[in-house]
């Protein structure tokens, strides 16, 4: 198993943080791509929409294979671990884009509103936005190949950031911002989880800073993700797991102690507990 590397923004235009791509050129250039495998998992460290034009095939978010057809949209975070269909024949376009560009062109309110770009396990990564996705690639393509430049970055920032509260307004959980009170805990509590999970995966715990008592915590979460708090703890933990598995070499003694295990044992009576494959079973699928 080869690591996979962290990608970084990397433009063919010389562009700092933003970029459109036609899926169908870079489907024919991958192959002259050096520092990793398109279609095999990686990291990026930035954001991305994947969004379908024509025809139909599949892509991994994170070890989930989603398939996708004209009118698809993939909403990929930065963070996320994801893979392009080896072969693919289907069309569209992807656009990137930094968290610089995200800080530096959306209003504070529209960040908080757009839940893909800091708190995807809210909502699924795919949504079908056909009439909604031409509109916005009509705009955008004529704006990106418009040769005048004053304000263009401006401008395109604008069609993406009203792109994404559109599509936040369509797909996203209505409840969501229902109760903003209830929004804002959901935030901290996987704020919290995500950076305290190697040290306990006890409800309680989280509860405790949270300054609420564990049945509301679990009120809270249920509400954004129709599971317990203890589910989502141990969902994320899973998935750092499955993502050291297919990032690098370690030993699975190794992503044990990183992710909080003392004990292999423990670990992987976790991982079975979950997915009914062993660590080793598991690894050997990939």
């Amino acid at each position: 198993m080869k690591n996979i590397p962290n990608i970084s923004f990397q433009s063919i235009e010389q562009s700092n943080d933003f970029e459109c791509l036609n899926l169908t050129d870079l489907f024919a250039r991958m192959p002259d791509i050096i520092d990793h495998n398109p279609t095999q998992p990686h990291r990026i460290s930035f954001f991305a929409l994947v969004l379908v034009t024509k025809g139909s095939g599949t892509h991994q978010i994170d070890l989930k294979t989603y398939n996708i057809q004209p009118g698809s949209v993939l909403k990929i975070a930065k963070g996320q671990v994801h893979a392009f269909q080896k072969n693919a024949l289907y069309e569209g376009y992807i656009i990137i884009f930094t968290e610089d560009f995200v800080v530096n062109h959306f209003s504070k309110s529209s960040i908080n509103m757009i839940s893909h770009l800091y708190n995807y396990h809210i909502t699924s990564p795919i949504f079908s936005n056909e009439a909604g996705n031409k509109i916005f690639l009509d705009q955008l393509i004529l704006e990106v190949q418009n040769e005048n430049n004053y304000a263009k970055e401006n401008i395109v920032a604008a069609l993406l950031n009203l792109y994404l509260l559109r599509l936040e307004r369509e797909f996203n959980d209505t409840l969501a911002h229902n109760n903003s009170n209830h929004y804002a805990i959901f935030i901290r509590f996987k704020n919290l989880v995500e950076a305290d999970y190697t040290s306990t995966r006890n409800v309680k715990d989280y509860a405790t800073k949270l300054f609420i008592s564990t049945k509301q915590l679990n009120q809270v979460v249920k509400e954004f993700t129709l599971n317990t708090a203890k589910n989502f703890i141990d969902d994320f933990v899973l998935l750092e797991i499955k993502r050291a598995m297919v990032s690098s070499n370690t030993s699975l003694k190794e992503i044990a102690f990183l992710v909080g295990f003392d004990e292999l044992t423990n670990f992987t009576k976790f991982f079975k507990k979950h997915t009914n494959l062993t660590p080793k079973e598991f690894k050997t699928l990939l």
